[in-house]
């Protein structure tokens, strides 16, 4: 039977002024209960049963906004999509419609819906991942990515700049802009650095930036935030000063080959020295980087999703020069249609290979076979397998949504492959925050 429309319900919503529309919350959510449009990420009220898998990846907490409504007067996903911000609360005369009033705890879950029952989210894992196979889509990245950080892992800031921060966005200065790809119209890659001066802007190696790019939108509204990796390491990209990096390509295509011009991706190729951005943030608390002697990371990505695994290889590479870390392997796997189209081919290759362990895997090259991230996977399989169940073993994975489903099957595979339970093995990385998962 259905719920009364003068039950009150407290529903989930996005605040538009701090989100900044990076497709964690519609990725993450088993429901589907999230959608959006070319402005606004929202939630359907008839969808979410607040079962809160979504709120920890959040990197902003825009995820994290509930409104009192009765039932009948929720808010619909068309009128959340015209929103600028978030409605004000309303009055209790308000909510106290025919003769119901406002429950005085607030439960975690609206009162019409199901209580998720404790044991499903603990065998949820096991099921999905013995389930998976070859043929089918993997579950959603909360089934198999931690959204905590390594036990090691420094402490992150967040939000110190921002909309609803303590401070607005906060003005950097661009101190180098270079193309990292070689010449080629649709995959035209740069390495853009941004220095803050003297205000502080601390960043940890796997956060990210929201970048603001001037002007208006086809509605004559502000642009929103646009998000993107660091890929410069702690202490900057120039070791000591107060900058950092980003990795930034060109957007003139949509997933689907449709021509389209990337508002904020075309502003920052074509910055020079000495302009001026708006930046918010930083943002992300747990795709970070162990810190603890002996750790080892596998990187796993394509693209600009390089990023990340620049920032913690630059990182690694600084401590290894002053005798500050002790061991800890790096493997890297990266994958691009060619060579010509991976950001920082040639520097990638004059590491040195005690320090890293490379794996490059492109998909069109003329006259070779297609070889992706999950195929190089498979033929390091004697390597890697030892890594997952080894507690000092993290693998991030960075990227377009497609390489996902890739990864967790190559993972899945060599576990199986080497007499181990694929579900005792994805429960240890997630439980143990050692598989992270960062996909668009």
């Amino acid at each position: 039977m259905d719920a009364p429309a003068s039950e009150v319900i407290k529903q989930h919503l996005i605040d538009p002024e701090i989100c900044i529309r990076c497709n964690t919350c519609e990725a993450t959510c088993p429901l589907g209960a999230v959608t959006h449009d070319s402005r606004n990420y929202v939630v359907e009220v008839g969808k979410c049963n607040a079962c809160m898998d979504c709120i920890a990846p959040c990197p902003t907490g825009a995820i994290d906004n509930w409104r009192w409504v009765p039932r009948g007067k929720s808010y619909s996903v068309a009128e959340q999509l015209l929103w600028d911000e978030l409605p004000p609360e309303l009055p209790p005369t308000e909510l106290a419609v025919a003769g119901v009033a406002m429950p005085a705890a607030p439960p975690l879950a609206n009162a019409a819906m199901v209580a998720a029952d404790d044991s499903a989210g603990t065998h949820a894992l096991a099921q999905a991942s013995s389930a998976m196979t070859p043929d089918e889509p993997a579950s959603p990245s909360n089934k198999f990515g931690s959204t905590l950080p390594p036990w090691s892992a420094a402490h992150a800031y967040t939000n110190l700049y921002g909309p609803k921060a303590a401070q607005s966005s906060i003005s950097a200065t661009v101190v180098g802009n270079v193309r990292v790809t070689k010449i080629g119209r649709d995959y035209d890659t740069h390495h853009v650095i941004l220095d803050f001066g003297v205000l502080p802007f601390p960043v940890l190696e796997g956060q990210s930036i929201g970048i603001i790019a001037p002007g208006l939108d086809s509605q004559s509204r502000p642009h929103h935030a646009r998000q993107y990796s660091v890929a410069s390491a702690r202490n900057g990209e120039r070791p000591g000063y107060n900058n950092l990096s980003l990795t930034v390509k060109r957007v003139l295509q949509d997933h689907q080959g449709q021509a389209v011009h990337g508002v904020a991706s075309n502003y920052l190729c074509d910055l020079q020295v000495g302009d001026k951005v708006q930046v918010i943030g930083p943002f992300g608390s747990s795709f970070l980087m162990p810190n603890h002697p002996h750790s080892n990371i596998v990187m796993i990505c394509t693209g600009t999703g390089s990023a990340p695994m620049r920032a913690m290889t630059e990182w690694r590479r600084r401590l290894r020069q002053t005798g500050k870390f002790e061991g800890g392997k790096l493997l890297l796997f990266f994958g691009a249609r060619s060579p010509e189209e991976l950001p920082y081919f040639g520097p990638l290759q004059k590491l040195p290979k005690d320090f890293i362990d490379i794996n490059f895997a492109f998909s069109r090259v003329p006259g070779q076979a297609r070889r992706y991230v999950q195929d190089v996977m498979r033929e390091r399989a004697a390597d890697l397998a030892p890594l997952l169940s080894d507690s000092n073993t993290y693998f991030y994975v960075c990227g377009l949504k497609s390489m996902e489903q890739g990864v967790l099957l190559a993972l899945r595979d060599l576990a199986l492959a080497h007499g181990l339970s694929w579900e005792a093995v994805a429960a240890a990385l997630k439980k143990e925050a050692r598989l992270h998962l960062e996909t668009y």
